[in-house]
């Protein structure tokens, strides 16, 4: 008897299905799906989410110098004239980042195994590639879901059955972040 559900899939279509459902359900906070499709992405969800109870606070803030490019008002590089050229103009500025100690590098690096990038479109720029940023969801993971469950041991997720599909009477049920 295998340790898992085969999905009715062959093994690289099921591994991409449970890897777009983990990572839909950590940046949405719930999805709709089969019973039995939810309760293998929650083994998923579930280790990833203690991984991130474990490792959030093992950081050390670092404070670097950077150079920024100077922007006039429209948001365009400032340019300025040397020698009959012209030269974008930077200013330095202090900055204080997060550096991830080597056990927590090691957790995002697993998690990144598991998740699929995403990009965050705005509603009035839908279709079009301009202002889409790129969501980070292990620092989402640890900033965000690891605090909001520090106090807990496991349990992360919740299965809410809300009944057959009308298609082929299949079990629907809502898997959500509790």
């Amino acid at each position: 008897m295998s340790g898992y559900r085969k999905l009715s899939r062959p093994t690289d279509q099921r591994l991409a299905l449970l890897r777009n459902q983990v990572t839909a359900l950590l940046y949405r906070g719930k999805i709709v799906t089969t019973e039995s499709k939810a309760k293998e992405v929650r083994k998923i969800a579930e280790g990833l989410i203690a991984l991130a109870v474990k490792e959030k606070d093992n950081f050390e803030t670092v404070t670097v110098t950077a150079k920024v490019a100077r922007k006039d008002k429209d948001g365009k590089r400032v340019k300025e004239v040397v020698d009959g050229k012209k030269v974008t103009v930077y200013d330095e500025v202090q900055k204080e980042i997060k550096k991830d100690n080597a056990s927590r590098l090691h957790a995002r690096r697993q998690m990144l195994k598991v998740l699929y990038p995403v990009k965050d479109v705005p509603a009035e720029a839908a279709g079009k590639k301009k202002n889409t940023k790129q969501v980070d969801i292990p620092a989402k993971l640890f900033d965000e879901i690891g605090p909001k469950y520090a106090g807990r041991n496991g349990g992360y997720t919740r299965i809410v059955k809300i009944g057959q599909r009308r298609g082929d009477g299949a079990m629907e049920v809502v898997l959500e972040l509790v």
